[in-house]
């Protein structure tokens, strides 16, 4: 269960599309490759296999868990570098720390957001509090990589904290699903989220039987990735299930359908939907590095491997159990 939401969605907001506006189509489902990330946390590769024409501005995204760690079994990330992109970690079950080499972090718990810009680039951790290693627990969420232009590729590294309790709710008109909007706008109701990039980011969850039709912008992509349960998407109705990604094609809006019956374990749909501007600029992407360029990729490996995107402190807030 999510931890953002509400008893009753009616007293919220309700979202529609327009009764004219153009349907887009679904082009493409496919299911994400499971793996191995940082020191052994289990993800989904949400976007493997999609052309990037579809995805731009994201470049990818993993599934962190859902997993229910036993004590001493959570693991999170060592240290890293990042540049050129920004990071988005939404933490839907359980607790992160990061930090960075300029001293930023802090900790990111049930239902809230961190958003590194990286920028210029900097040194990065994340990793569960020794109090989790401890115990072990519930550990779900979703990092997703936006890509900046290359006017912003070199800004200074910035982090948002965004709380589970500012994000942005709101219901459909039969109160079966509840929209939280992190980022971007939705019928005119602004998420938190501050991007360089013009994104829309929204965790739906929907009743078994519920269905949303969105208005969606017209200049943005769209995606919808199920993070839990089984349904369809478009008016054509696509089956999806948990670990799938759909593809939309153009048009002002979009559907999403939860099955009558779901999983006793995961008794509604839980979906992710993405839309974004896309930069269409030439993309140079290698490990922790996007940039426009083969020639920045070597800059930026160089300025890593020389110390000029920081230095990991002697003394640090994560807890050891972590690394």
């Amino acid at each position: 269960m999510p931890a953002v939401t509400v008893e009753n969605p009616l007293t919220l907001p309700r979202v529609a599309a327009p009764a004219e506006a153009r349907q887009r189509p679904v082009l493409a489902v496919t299911t994400a490759p499971s793996g191995f990330e940082g020191e052994g946390f289990p993800v989904r590769r949400a976007f493997a296999g999609i052309d990037y024409k579809h995805l731009d501005p994201f470049i990818m995204m993993d599934q962190m868990g859902e997993v229910e760690y036993a004590p001493g079994e959570p693991k999170g990330t060592p240290w890293h570098p990042h540049r050129g992109f920004e990071t988005v970690t939404y933490i839907i079950d359980g607790i992160f720390d990061h930090q960075d080499s300029q001293g930023g972090g802090g900790t990111i718990t049930n239902g809230d957001t961190q958003w590194m810009t990286a920028g210029s680039g900097l040194l990065h951790i994340e990793a569960p509090p020794e109090s989790l290693v401890m115990s072990g627990g519930l550990f779900h969420g979703l990092q997703l990589w936006v890509n900046l232009p290359a006017k912003d590729k070199m800004m200074a590294p910035r982090y948002q904290d965004i709380r589970g309790g500012s994000v942005q709710l709101l219901t459909t008109p039969d109160g079966g699903a509840l929209l939280r909007v992190i980022a971007g706008e939705l019928d005119g109701h602004q998420g938190p989220g501050i991007t360089h990039t013009p994104i829309t980011m929204i965790h739906a969850t929907l009743a078994p039987g519920a269905e949303i039709t969105l208005p969606w912008r017209e200049d943005f992509n769209g995606l919808a990735y199920v993070l839990a349960g089984r349904g369809t998407v478009g008016t054509e109705r696509r089956p999806v299930q948990v670990g799938q990604t759909a593809v939309f094609g153009d048009g002002g809006a979009l559907t999403v359908r939860a099955d009558e019956k779901q999983d006793s374990h995961t008794p509604e749909l839980e979906v992710v939907l993405l839309g974004g501007a896309p930069i269409r600029e030439p993309m140079a992407h290698y490990g922790p590095f996007v940039m426009n360029t083969r020639k920045e990729l070597q800059q930026a490996f160089e300025d890593f491997q020389k110390g000029r995107l920081g230095t990991i402190p002697a003394v640090h807030g994560m807890s050891e159990g972590g690394l």
